[in-house]
């Protein structure tokens, strides 16, 4: 009886690790296309559908960021726009904006490649 608990326990063990481990990789913009593309023709229908979600939530995220720092924005006086904090949010926008488009890209190369192999994208979409 012992025995087969341990055995559970084990399994449960090594279980969560994998999902956590798995959890742990993000969307990786300076990823270069060419090596994407390459690694998307290797790629299963699962993972495709797998990295094409991440990249997906990991745009998601990027937007509500890029949003925020526009909120930020229309809030500072007209007579502030050319202060330094107006030119910091400024500057932040255009990197998170930057980052946004190469998450983009990269995210296309995943679906385009689903699209390629029939699959319904319809629930990908950006």
């Amino acid at each position: 009886m012992k025995t087969k608990l341990n055995v559970v326990l084990c399994c449960l063990s090594i279980a969560c690790s994998l999902a956590i481990l798995g959890c742990g990789k993000k969307a990786d913009e300076s990823k270069p296309l060419s090596e994407v593309k390459a690694e998307a023709e290797k790629m299963s229908v699962a993972d495709l559908q797998a990295k094409a979600k991440m990249y997906k939530d990991a745009i998601a995220a990027k937007t509500g960021e890029v949003e925020k720092l526009a909120a930020k924005l229309k809030g500072i006086a007209v007579t502030e726009m050319m202060g330094d904090e107006a030119k910091k949010i400024k500057a932040d926008v255009d990197s998170v904006t930057k980052s946004l488009s190469a998450l983009k890209e990269r995210f296309q190369v995943y679906y385009d490649k689903l699209k390629e192999k029939g699959i319904d994208v319809s629930a990908l979409k950006i």
